[in-house]
């Protein structure tokens, strides 16, 4: 007779007994305040968000900006790419990801070197930020969190 045990961490590790280790993930998403009225305003849904959070996840971006950002592309409900938008999205494997910034392709081809610099610096505070302060973010809607599939 064969019995299997499955054990649940915090950390998002199922151990299934005899000797098979599963991992998924359990990386956090987050959208600032003015990406997600970007987003509404635009009709990005966050299962788009999603998307694009496994593709970097996958190591598929559009851009790696060094310093945690990346430039990733969303497309445009029957559009594709070529309509689409451009994002600016702090990630950090397996932990956090940020949508910081959005805008349409169709009104800007890039960001400066001084929001780049800017961007960085938010990346290394919010990659920082602690659970209470995160928290207490969500609470006072400076954050919104993208709840996992299975979290709606």
């Amino acid at each position: 007779m064969s019995y299997k045990y499955h054990i649940f961490l915090k950390t998002s590790i199922k151990i299934v007994f005899p000797l098979i280790l599963c991992y998924s993930i359990g990386v956090r998403i987050f959208k600032n305040k003015s990406f997600h009225q970007f987003a509404k305003k635009e009709g990005i849904a966050d299962d788009e968000l999603r998307e694009v959070v496994k593709k970097l996840e996958n190591g598929q971006y559009y851009a790696d900006l060094g310093g945690s950002v990346y430039k990733m592309e969303i497309a445009r409900k029957r559009e594709g790419k070529h309509g689409g938008y451009r994002s600016i999205v702090v990630f950090k494997s397996d932990f956090r990801t940020f949508f910081i910034y959005g805008f349409p392709k169709s009104k800007r081809d890039n960001i400066s070197d001084k929001e780049l610099k800017v961007f960085k610096s938010k990346a290394k505070d919010n990659l920082a930020f602690t659970d209470e302060l995160i928290a207490l973010y969500l609470k006072n809607k400076v954050l919104i969190e993208i709840l996992q599939e299975e979290e709606k």
